[in-house]
């Protein structure tokens, strides 16, 4: 669970990276959880584009995707969301607590 301050940095750091997995009209297949769960495996914090053709909202789509992948929604706004997954063996992320 993040505190809002590491939500926050999160955030912060989350402005600056690209969309790395898109969304579309086949909502959330199991090649995209594989994509997911392997990009947050390499960098702990990744951003995702809802396209408009996808069956469900973007929050709908950022919450069912972080239960498939067992990670956190950091933020939703608009047609993106941007999600976070510790990594325990080799964290790239080091949170302040």
């Amino acid at each position: 669970m993040l505190t809002n301050k590491q939500r926050a940095e999160l955030r912060g750091m989350a402005n600056s990276i690209d969309t790395i997995l898109q969304i579309g009209k086949g909502g959330i297949t199991e090649t995209v959880v594989i994509q997911a769960q392997d990009a947050l495996r390499a960098r702990e914090l990744i951003k995702v584009k809802v396209l408009d053709t996808a069956p469900y909202s973007t929050r709908d789509t950022a919450d069912a995707l972080a239960e498939e992948t067992e990670s956190e929604v950091v933020q939703v706004i608009g047609g993106k969301f941007v999600l976070y997954k510790r990594n325990l063996k080799d964290p790239v992320i080091i949170l302040k607590k």
